[in-house]
């Protein structure tokens, strides 16, 4: 049986197992194990699982996951970002779409404080879109908007996909994080534009509040709100200016920011016992689920790398099919985009990233800006149907008037701008290089 023979067996094994509903770690841990053993032997077919666990057990960087988790727990568990919310509701309420162009603003604040996109959906779908239906505004816009807007958590720093990428890419982290800063800004920027122009041409879809509703807040009060939007630029600015400025590691920023977020939130009296509970509960099956998926990505991606299969793959896309190294990127973009209509964002990554990157390396790509544009295109997988993972929670959490066919309407215009993004960035490479090659050097 040849090594293409082989490799293509390994992978549609690995697909099957994930059609019956195995765990994704499950199913690409056991194809990896099976076929290492059937290749090589108890002599060394052990040796690929075992090797990769303490790979992953040595990679020091991994330290920052749990505490980025814990982080977005707590700022979504204890409520901290209800006053962020008050403060875009009174400052921007007096302008047609205010609201919506708030939620947006909320939505780049939150990503900055955590890596998750559910504690963004979590946060705007069950504190922002209530208001925001309750005030009139066209219920399809806004829920759109919530869900693009949650995505950039996985795209602006701390992003655990893009830590999970670096370990898998073996890539620096601080490179990654700083190379998705300028793609985020310019996907929330075109998110407003779509706000603005639409409400500009509609005043109806978002509608301003009445001014005699703010008159009777008192300034202190404004002032007070417009306070709390401080908070989530020192929790940033704790973070990364250190670890920018060269004073602390990766690790290390990432505690500061947890324990400042935890600070803040035993300081507002909102870090109750079983906030607490449910923040490391949660926080350590994150983390697991994570490390698990980590472990069988790294002895499935040992095992095709011992069959050569990456060279024979590099060989078909370069010598049979005679493509050039453009259209090769955009053909792996393309098949992303189908693979996250059904798999999330690790089950893409572990699937295809022992095939993907080294590829992109002989195709003389950088490794940070291919990074950036694969969490683009899981941006837009986790909003696209049927099995998009944002779809489902905004159903769930969202009120009752919102149906799914809303939900699945809502985010065409999202998806439009996404894949507008992901086109830029592939055109200008420099607007995700520029920043970390300006820190690093």
């Amino acid at each position: 049986m040849s090594y293409e023979a082989i490799a293509i067996t390994m992978f549609l094994g690995m697909m099957a197992m994930l059609l019956t509903g195995q765990r994704v770690f499950a199913g690409i841990g056991f194809v990896a194990v099976i076929a290492a053993f059937l290749l090589w032997g108890d002599r060394g077919g052990h040796d690929f699982a075992f090797t990769s666990a303490i790979k992953l057990m040595n990679w020091y960087p991994m330290l920052t996951l749990p505490m980025f988790v814990w982080m977005g727990y707590v700022m979504s568990e204890s409520r901290l970002a209800d006053d962020l919310y008050k403060m875009f509701h009174v400052w921007f309420g007096p302008i047609p779409g205010g609201l919506a162009i708030g939620t947006i603003l909320l939505m780049v604040l939150v990503s900055a404080m955590n890596g998750l996109s559910v504690a963004g959906l979590a946060i705007g779908a069950t504190i922002a879109l209530p208001e925001l239906l309750k005030r009139g505004y066209d219920k399809r816009m806004v829920t759109g908007i919530i869900q693009g807007g949650s995505s950039l958590g996985i795209l602006v720093p701390p992003s655990i996909v893009l830590v999970l990428y670096a370990m898998i890419a073996r890539q620096p982290v601080g490179q990654l994080w700083l190379a998705g800063i300028f793609p985020g800004l310019l996907m929330a920027g075109f998110f407003l534009l779509y706000v603005v122009i639409r409400c500009r041409l509609n005043p109806a879809l978002g509608p301003a509040l009445p001014r005699e509703e703010l008159a009777g807040i008192p300034r202190a009060e404004k002032l007070r709100l417009l306070r709390s939007g401080v908070l989530p630029v020192v929790i940033f600015a704790s973070m990364m200016g250190p670890f920018v400025m060269g004073y602390v590691s990766l690790v290390e920023s990432s505690v500061i920011g947890a324990a400042i977020a935890t600070l803040v939130a035993a300081l507002k009296g909102r870090l109750t016992r079983a906030v607490w509970e449910k923040c490391l509960v949660s926080t350590l099956g994150v983390s697991c689920m994570f490390m698990w998926i980590l472990l069988a990505a790294l002895a499935f991606g040992a095992v095709f790398d011992g069959l050569g299969a990456v060279k024979a793959i590099e060989s078909f896309f370069l010598d049979e099919l005679g493509l050039s190294r453009w259209e090769i990127i955009i053909l792996m973009q393309v098949s992303f985009l189908v693979l996250g209509m059904f798999l999330d964002d690790t089950a893409m990554l572990v699937i295809v990233a022992p095939l993907y990157i080294p590829l992109v390396r002989a195709l003389e790509f950088d490794l940070i800006w291919y990074g950036v544009l694969y969490t683009i295109t899981c941006q837009i997988a986790y909003i696209t149907p049927p099995f998009g993972y944002n779809l489902f929670l905004m159903r769930a959490m969202a009120p009752d008037q919102v149906g799914l066919t809303d939900i699945y309407r809502s985010i065409v215009p999202i998806v439009a701008i996404m894949l507008l993004t992901l086109v830029i960035i592939m055109i200008f490479p420099q607007i995700a290089l520029w920043l970390p090659g300006q820190v690093y050097n």
